[in-house]
């Protein structure tokens, strides 16, 4: 009966959304303060660097101040800043990817001129809680981002589908996948 109650109770942050689609900054304002921590959790989910999640949480802001009256179903508010979020963290994460990619290959070169890796690259006896920590952004996004969504966001399988636009089916793989990648990744260190 409690679960009937809270699927007709009206969303609190539509009205919200309503207003920022008039150009209200004030409810902008609003909206930010109660869902700059949810957005910050699915950039890092799928980008897994505490360093990029302020820049790319203010690129996600900009955009649903520019594109707020895009949005066609105001009830669905939720899965469209989710993807806003997401999109930008995943173009965020390949350009990361690029650049990594390019430092690598530039050390590679300094490493066969002679010259040593730097000794803070390599990692050891990390506590336990920094251990995990890396384990999970070690994961793929893929992976990373369906955990991150189960276990820190609490959703269930069929949000999670709904939100990524896949099969609960794949949800559940990926999460039983995400475990033993991480399973597998800390047996060693703990």
């Amino acid at each position: 009966m409690s679960q009937m109650a809270a699927t007709t109770e009206p969303d609190p942050d539509q009205p919200v959304i309503e207003a920022i689609q008039q150009g209200d900054p004030d409810a902008f304002r609003e909206l930010l303060r109660r869902q700059d921590g949810w957005v910050r959790g699915i950039v890092y989910s799928v980008l897994g660097d505490p360093h990029r999640v302020d820049d790319v949480t203010q690129q996600v802001w900009t955009t649903v101040w520019e594109r707020a009256t895009e949005l066609r179903d105001v009830g669905k508010w939720r899965n469209w800043l989710y993807r806003l979020a997401r999109n930008a963290a995943v173009d965020a994460g390949r350009d990361i990817t690029r650049r990594k990619r390019f430092a690598e290959t530039l050390n590679a070169g300094a490493v066969g001129a002679g010259h040593a890796p730097d000794a803070d690259d390599s990692l050891t006896r990390a506590e336990q809680r920094q251990a995990v920590r890396e384990a999970i952004d070690a994961l793929s996004p893929l992976y990373r981002e369906v955990l991150t969504l189960r276990h820190l966001e609490g959703w269930s399988y069929r949000q999670i589908a709904e939100v990524l636009d896949v099969p609960v089916d794949t949800v559940e793989t990926r999460l039983v996948r995400a475990r033993r990648k991480l399973r597998d990744a800390l047996q060693g260190m703990l």
